[in-house]
């Protein structure tokens, strides 16, 4: 792993809309918003700039004298890179600079993991970065909630999808209950890193086949033939924050602390 620090933005999409937890972004942990964690742990990291890219002027309320930027964005966006992509074109990042897209329910995201995302970008001449995990646990190998990645001998990703993956032909056919120690399984964590320029490019690729079958926007960059470097994490990211379940949790574990 490089010494060197790259420079780079953190961008955060934060659309005040959801179906399974209405008004996430303002929800609270331990009494900071959730936005305001996840943009405190960009601030942790060291980002030359981090913005929040939202459609809500409640948001924007709540990031008052945080230290960040927000760019009111669209309303209408199907996705966060699009919402990120606008942002890029509104403060007219240069094509090379590094913009790590960290998700607005990541309230833990490790300072190390926003880091590690930035410098796969910078040490690889893939346009796009993300990391993965070792997965250690069938249950988690067999979940399709779990979005599992090969990755090649070069540090570039084959294939994601929420099938187990590889399929270890002999180990599963005697047992699926415990893992083979052979096999390089990974879990995806959804954290990228994008040249600005790039990001432009992404949002304007037509949607492909793979990507609405297993519904992984990033199948649409490998299927239309550009490479996605990837990296291991060198930190756990606790899950993100979906359901009033997962708020709960967070709470405890905030307050606890």
């Amino acid at each position: 792993m490089s010494a060197q620090k790259p420079a780079f933005i953190v961008a955060i999409p934060a659309r005040y809309g959801s179906t399974r937890l209405p008004g996430k972004p303002l929800r609270t942990i331990a009494g900071i918003p959730m936005v305001v964690r996840v943009a405190q742990r960009a601030l942790l990291a060291g980002a030359t700039q981090v913005v929040v890219a939202t459609d809500d002027e409640r948001i924007t309320d709540a990031l008052a004298n945080h230290n960040v930027d927000v760019c009111m964005t669209r309303s209408d966006h199907a996705s966060g890179s699009d919402r990120l992509a606008e942002c890029a074109a509104y403060y007219g990042w240069s094509s090379d600079t590094i913009v790590v897209n960290l998700q607005g329910d990541e309230p833990f995201a490790p300072a190390a993991g926003i880091q590690e995302v930035a410098r796969a970008l910078s040490e690889d001449s893939a346009p796009m970065a993300t990391l993965a995990t070792p997965i250690t646990d069938a249950h988690e190998l067999f979940d399709p909630n779990v979005v599992k990645l090969v990755s090649s001998s070069q540090g570039r990703a084959m294939y994601f999808s929420r099938a187990p993956l590889p399929w270890a032909r002999d180990a599963f056919a005697a047992d699926r209950q415990t893992l083979p120690e052979a096999f390089p399984f990974l879990r995806h964590i959804g954290i990228y890193a994008y040249r600005a320029g790039f990001l432009q490019q992404y949002t304007s690729l037509a949607r492909t086949p793979l990507e609405q079958a297993e519904s992984l926007e990033q199948l649409r960059v490998l299927e239309h033939g550009y490479p996605i470097a990837v990296r291991l994490t060198p930190e756990p990211f606790p899950p993100g924050i979906d359901t009033e379940a997962d708020l709960q949790r967070a709470e405890a574990w905030a307050s606890s602390r």
